[in-house]
């Protein structure tokens, strides 16, 4: 497990990495997908977000522990193996489930961002066909991908710089407004918090279901650690990345999404878009067009990123047999073209499947990613557990971040994932996804199941003594 890695190019500087931290909880979860929870839990929707990101914020910093001791090609892939390392098939099943979980999550991602970035450029031209739109996105993205690890890392740092300083000046602007101090408006905007039924109108179920379809919105935080791997700097840049995740959930959805029940009524068809809304209230001119292209430049930053994740999430497959060998090819430049491609094309049957299967294969795909997503999470709690009390044993100087109250707060989030799991469950609007993310996790572990049976077979086929 402890080697440096000789195969990608370390070539994504410190500010690339330090962006694409800041800007990965940014995305469509905030901007749009924000109104489902606080539509459904009201001013309290604050609580469901910030419960979900103490849990993001306690699997960052054991990634951190693990990234800064480790910087392997496919970060918690490479954990996971090495973890239940006492158990060949244990290792063998926590690597492959983990490592095809994560690139089924964000193959899904690139297509599904795709669509979502075709509609909003519809927004200013209506009669473009839309699924056109998705596939230049998509070329433009992975030629972007393939030309080098660089080249990425420089779309995403201005992608990032964009979401960020949005989201920075819809707060500034929002809190001089609350506070009363926008131009024609002298009074609190506090009013709005609890003018509608309180902060709580609709008791603890809806803040906790809230959370659990808050979940996904925070997926992407983790990407950080498999730049690692080809990143100048890796140690310090990770270090630096991991520890700024409590400040990015604080501020960036706790913070916004509290300035937005302030302003904008929860109970109101206007939060159907909360922050379009919200600036709407402080009569800012164009800000239709503004929000639409800052949401459009998010769109395409999770894009750029999936194919990214994936991608090399792929590339580490092929590094234990996990996946075709063939697809370990490297470019001059050092970047998998052949996983890049194969990404883009599963991203492409997504874009399909929304058109021609919208209510089949699409929808299986779409309500069952983010249930994987919280797997990989899950096994990413236990395998820092594991790896805590070996690095504290053979190599302790390499624990340049350590976990909080370990092992307590490493248990507690992973009772908090199983809760949230557990959950999905027994709310009705959210079975679908449970049930479909089961399903999902099962086509894998019968993939291995075959896979591992024929291993076994044909290594029990050569050594069986030959006929005298």
């Amino acid at each position: 497990m402890y080697h440096s890695n000789q195969d990608l190019k370390n070539t994504l500087k410190p500010r690339h990495v330090k962006m694409m931290a800041l800007g990965g909880v940014i995305g469509m979860g905030l901007f749009v997908g924000s109104s489902v929870v606080i539509q459904s839990a009201g001013p309290a929707a604050i609580l469901s977000f910030l419960i979900t990101g103490i849990i993001i914020i306690l699997v960052m910093r054991m990634l951190g522990e693990l990234a800064t001791a480790s910087q392997v090609t496919g970060s918690f892939y490479s954990y996971a193996r090495y973890a239940f390392r006492d158990s060949p098939f244990l290792s063998r099943l926590a690597g492959f489930m983990t490592g095809w979980m994560y690139w089924y999550f964000w193959v899904i991602v690139i297509g599904l961002e795709a669509i979502v970035g075709a509609k909003l450029v519809g927004y200013w031209l209506p009669d473009e066909p839309q699924w056109i739109v998705s596939l230049i996105f998509l070329s433009i993205l992975t030629a972007t991908n393939l030309f080098s690890v660089k080249s990425f890392g420089e779309f995403e740092f201005w992608f990032s710089s964009i979401k960020i300083a949005a989201i920075i000046t819809f707060i500034f602007l929002c809190s001089i407004y609350v506070f009363g101090l926008w131009p024609n408006h002298t009074t609190s905007g506090f009013g709005e918090l609890l003018s509608h039924g309180g902060f709580m109108p609709n008791g603890w179920g809806p803040v906790l279901s809230g959370a659990v379809s808050a979940t996904a919105f925070y997926f992407g935080a983790e990407i950080v650690t498999i730049a690692a791997a080809e990143s100048e700097n890796p140690e310090e840049s990770v270090a630096k990345a991991t520890k700024s995740v409590i400040s990015r959930v604080l501020i960036f959805y706790v913070c916004s999404i509290f300035l937005v029940i302030c302003i904008v009524p929860w109970n109101s068809p206007e939060i159907a878009t909360p922050y379009v809304s919200a600036l709407k209230v402080l009569n800012i001119p164009y800000v239709a067009d503004i929000m639409n292209a800052v949401i459009l430049v998010a769109v395409l930053s999770c894009l750029n990123s999936g194919v990214y994740a994936a991608s090399r999430m792929l590339f580490a497959l092929t590094k234990n047999g996990d996946a075709p060998r063939s697809l370990t090819k490297l470019s001059k430049k050092g970047v998998p073209v052949r996983a890049i491609l194969i990404c883009t094309v599963f991203g492409y049957c997504s874009i399909l499947a929304s058109y021609f299967s919208p209510d089949g294969v699409f929808s299986f795909l779409v309500e069952s990613y983010g249930t994987v997503a919280l797997f990989v999470y899950i096994i990413i709690a236990c395998s820092q557990i594991r790896l805590r009390r070996h690095l504290e044993h053979v190599a302790p100087e390499r624990l340049k971040i350590k976990m909080w109250c370990f092992p307590y707060l490493s248990y507690v989030a992973i009772i908090g994932m199983l809760c949230i799991f557990i959950a999905m469950a027994f709310i009705p609007s959210l079975q679908k996804a449970f049930w479909f993310g089961i399903a999902s996790a099962l086509i894998i572990f019968c993939i291995f199941m075959i896979r591992h049976s024929i291993e076994l077979f044909k290594l029990r086929k050569k050594q069986k003594p030959a006929k005298i």
